[in-house]
This record gives structure tokens, C-alpha cells and sequence, in this order.
């Protein structure tokens, strides 16, 4: 079993938004997307979608988006985005989810010997959009994250290791460390993976190694409309998604 990460999706079925607007990387980019998954994923790979998914405004305008990515091979893992509006209660969302569609917040879910974490998590101080209003939001957002984690460390067993699927870059861009990286390190996370970034503008690597831990950028337009292979030929067992369920 693979695991493979991408985000940013910001499909637009129902409220027609188009994204070639914001340049030449977005004109036909989820019929990209679509291919390369085609081409890369079996049934049993796992595919992380980082948040920013739907421009819709309500759940029921979101579902037609999600059902697009029903045809697509392997199990869905979702967080939420900024832009993620429709999305308001957890238990609606999951119960509105096809088979093998996973959404996250604030806990996690188990594949094989890999738990993934999933948080929206928020922009952190030192970056440009940081502000003094942002702050509270931000500490919220550091005590949810510590909720998945520690829903992790409640299933994990020997030889497990923990990645965290979060929407907001981790740190700014000069990387220094935030409550949210000092978690990642505290609890031994192995992979992060995150989006949110855009456009040329955008400082950011694609890979960061930091203090050990790993960090994948996998919004869509800088990764050329491809998923990020994330992990290789994990062991899979009889409990895969096995989620822990906190609200």
C-alpha cells in the first residue's frame, strides 16, 4: 500500500467558480489531477487530500464535488481548508462521505502501521497574514492538533509511526519553529503534510526535512497537478481505517 498527497483541490460544481482565473497551472488542472491519479493509485493506496477542497458554501452543494473523486482508485483522507465553508459539523460531513472517504478533525485514522493526524491548523506567527486577531484562533488551532495527536498515541502500537494532514503551512517562511512543529517533535510525528500556498510567489520548498521530521507542500498548482508519493509499500492489515472518531 502507497500513500500519496495532494490539496487544494477547490472544486467548484455547484457554484461554477472557475480557477484558470489565477493562471496557466489551473486551466483543465483537476482533469491533470485525475490522470496522474489514474495512472499511480491502486484500490489499496491511500490518497491525503490537505484541505481547501470545495468553493461551495453548504454541504449540499459540496457532495457533488466530493462524488467526482468516487471513481478514482484508493481510500480518501480529508481535512479541512480555509476555504472549506460547507464544512461545519463533522458528524454531517462523515455521514454525507462515500464508502472509503475519510474526513478528519482533530483525531485521527489508522492504515497498517501509518496513523494519520488531521487538523485545519492556521497560519502561524512570523508569516505575513499573521496578525494580532489571528492569535486566538491560532492557539485554538494548537489545541485541536494536540487532540488528534494525542488520539494517536492512544492506538499506536509498536513499529506504528504518526503523520499529520493539516492545511496550513506548519511554519513561516524563513521555517522557524511554531507551537505546531514543537508538537510534531514532542510527539514524534514522522510526515507532515500541508497546502494552502499558491502561485510563483509562494517561498516554499517541497520537501523539508526539520528536527527530524518531514514536511510535504502538496498544494495542487506547485506540484504540477500530481500527487506527491508520500510513503512506499507500507504493510496494510484487516483494521485499516480504523478511525478514532473524536469530534
Amino acid at each position: 500500500m502507497n500513500i500519496y498527497a495532494i490539496s487544494d483541490l477547490h472544486m467548484s460544481t455547484a457554484c461554477s467558480k472557475p480557477m484558470d482565473i489565477f493562471g496557466s497551472k489551473w486551466v483543465d488542472y483537476l482533469e491533470k489531477i485525475k490522470t496522474d491519479w489514474n495512472e499511480k493509485v491502486n484500490d489499496g493506496d491511500v490518497v491525503l487530500i490537505g484541505g481547501d477542497i470545495s468553493w461551495a458554501m453548504d454541504l449540499k452543494d459540496a457532495i457533488p464535488d466530493i462524488n467526482t473523486l468516487i471513481p478514482l482508485k484508493g481510500k480518501k483522507v480529508f481535512v479541512r481548508g480555509n476555504h472549506d465553508y460547507w464544512w461545519k459539523s463533522i458528524s454531517k460531513v462523515r455521514a454525507s462521505l462515500p464508502e472509503n472517504f475519510y474526513a478528519l478533525q482533530n483525531d485521527c485514522v489508522k492504515f497498517g502501521n501509518v496513523i494519520i493526524c488531521g487538523s485545519r491548523a492556521w497560519c502561524v506567527e512570523g508569516s505575513p497574514d499573521f496578525h494580532e486577531q489571528d492569535r486566538k484562533i491560532y492557539l485554538r488551532e494548537v489545541e485541536r492538533l494536540t487532540l488528534a495527536l494525542k488520539s494517536a498515541q492512544k492506538i499506536r502500537e509498536e513499529g506504528d509511526e504518526i503523520y499529520c494532514l493539516i492545511h496550513f503551512p506548519p511554519f513561516n517562511v524563513r521555517r522557524e519553529n511554531s507551537l505546531f512543529t514543537d508538537l510534531f517533535e514532542s510527539y514524534g510525528v514522522k510526515k507532515v503534510i500541508y497546502g494552502h500556498l499558491h502561485g510563483k510567489e509562494s517561498r516554499a520548498d517541497i520537501k523539508v526535512v526539520k528536527n527530524g521530521v518531514e514536511y510535504y507542500l502538496t498544494s495542487c498548482d506547485l506540484v504540477d497537478n500530481k500527487l506527491i508519493l508520500i510513503k512506499e509499500n507500507i504493510n496494510s492489515n484487516e483494521n485499516s481505517g480504523k478511525s478514532t472518531g473524536n469530534c
